[in-house]
């Protein structure tokens, strides 16, 4: 090579003679890319799987509500042994205005009571879950009305016979009429709809959360389930921010304990459940799966570069006596290591971008099929092409240095 080449020059005069050497075995070069194809496609559908089933799993639990904690009752347990379930004292109403007022970091609190009832509107007639519960119960659930309104604080107060339908009851009854002002039954009672839900679909434990009639807490035990006293099934709450959910189970156990009567060596009788916990969850199991189909990619990225370092050996043995006579006309090693180093770290790269739009197309399959919104982040397909090429250099320098050590005179006698 004549040394006042400048260096863009050579770099294109090496780039176009490594295209030329790898067109003339474009068979060859096509069989030696797919393990580095495989491998870049891998990559770029686990990161963009992960971060789709990351986002819906994220809209599946603000479905359920804004930091929410749920608070069931239990069994308490002495010394070890537990006692059946019912033997707790039951949560009541009064436990939830204690929380409400006595735990600063809660932003709103829900005692929630219910009860599967058939609910019957002329010819027709569906078997859903009634609850019964509080305005509050909206702003914990994150939950707002698409039709009409919800209840008053008036109509609590009086225990008027109203109550708000979700989207999977009012599909059932009603078809495509606007139910807000008719009358339903539930069981003998008759309820004026006054409002329909927004449509929230199935939560992340598969169960419809449409499917179902709300009313005032106050109505539903007295004409549905007609318990005495201020029993309920369950308390629902949101933090203020996610940061404060565990200061928030923190503070909103001591207090029941405390109402509760538990002393030192008494078990819980009641229950936290921490949502943001499942989340967590999730995210570790997320991150061992990914990291599990990324070490299968690896290794596949692996056996893709021990097959660009054969081609090139060979490509080296076959091309002894080209070599040799670039030596004789004054071609230094370091070209002639440049032009096969350029030659693996093309055939590499030529893999990576394959397989990255090979992963594109897998993602479009992938999300079609499922539904969900996969991202490709722009940082990851980069990351995966640079690995690519990072691979064709490292696998490529052994066969470059092996070309760039050869005799001249040994290589020209070669056959």
């Amino acid at each position: 090579m004549i040394p006042s080449v400048p260096l863009v020059g050579f770099l294109a005069m090496v780039l176009r003679l490594a295209l030329r050497a790898l067109a003339r075995n474009l068979l060859r070069s096509t069989l030696t890319v797919l393990g580095i194809l495989v491998g870049v496609a891998a990559v770029v559908s686990v990161s963009a799987l992960g971060s789709g089933a990351q986002e819906q799993m994220e809209a599946q639990l603000a479905s359920l509500g804004a930091n929410l904690l749920v608070v069931f009752p239990g069994a308490t347990a002495t010394g070890g042994a537990r006692g059946a379930a019912g033997t707790a004292q039951g949560m009541t109403e009064d436990d939830a205005v204690a929380i409400e007022h006595e735990v600063p970091s809660v932003r709103a609190v829900a005692p929630v009571l219910g009860a599967s009832a058939q609910v019957v509107v002329g010819a027709r007639n569906a078997a859903t879950r009634v609850t019964g519960t509080t305005l509050d119960y909206f702003a914990v659930r994150n939950w707002s009305v698409s039709r009409g309104s919800t209840w008053t604080d008036s109509d609590y107060r009086t225990g008027a016979k109203v109550c708000v339908l979700g989207e999977t009851v009012r599909r059932a009854l009603f078809d495509s009429t606007d139910p807000v002002g008719s009358t339903l039954r539930i069981g003998r009672v008759p309820c004026t709809i006054v409002g329909v839900m927004t449509s929230k679909g199935q939560s992340s434990f598969g169960q419809d959360q449409d499917d179902v009639v709300l009313m005032p807490l106050s109505t539903f035990r007295a004409r549905v389930s007609h318990r005495p006293g201020r029993e309920i099934g369950m308390i629902m709450l949101s933090a203020r921010d996610p940061r404060l959910t565990r200061r928030a189970e923190t503070a909103v156990t001591a207090l029941l304990r405390q109402r509760h009567h538990l002393g030192a060596g008494i078990e819980n009788d009641f229950t936290v459940r921490n949502l943001s916990e499942i989340a967590q969850t999730f995210d570790a199991q997320r991150a061992t799966i990914a990291m599990l189909l990324l070490a299968v990619a690896s290794i596949s990225l692996f056996v893709g570069g021990i097959g660009v370092m054969n081609i090139m050996l060979v490509s080296v043995t076959e091309r002894t006596r080209e070599i040799g006579l670039r030596l004789a006309l004054g071609a230094r090693g370091r070209d002639i290591m440049a032009q096969f180093l350029v030659e693996a770290v093309v055939l590499s790269l030529l893999g990576g971008l394959v397989g990255l739009g090979l992963g594109v197309l897998a993602n479009t399959v992938i999300a079609g099929q499922t539904g969900w919104t996969l991202r490709l982040r722009v940082d990851t397909a980069l990351l995966a092409v640079a690995v690519a090429g990072g691979i064709g250099v490292i696998f490529g320098f052994l066969p470059a240095r092996r070309a760039a050590s050869l005799d001249p005179i040994v290589a020209l006698r070669h056959e």
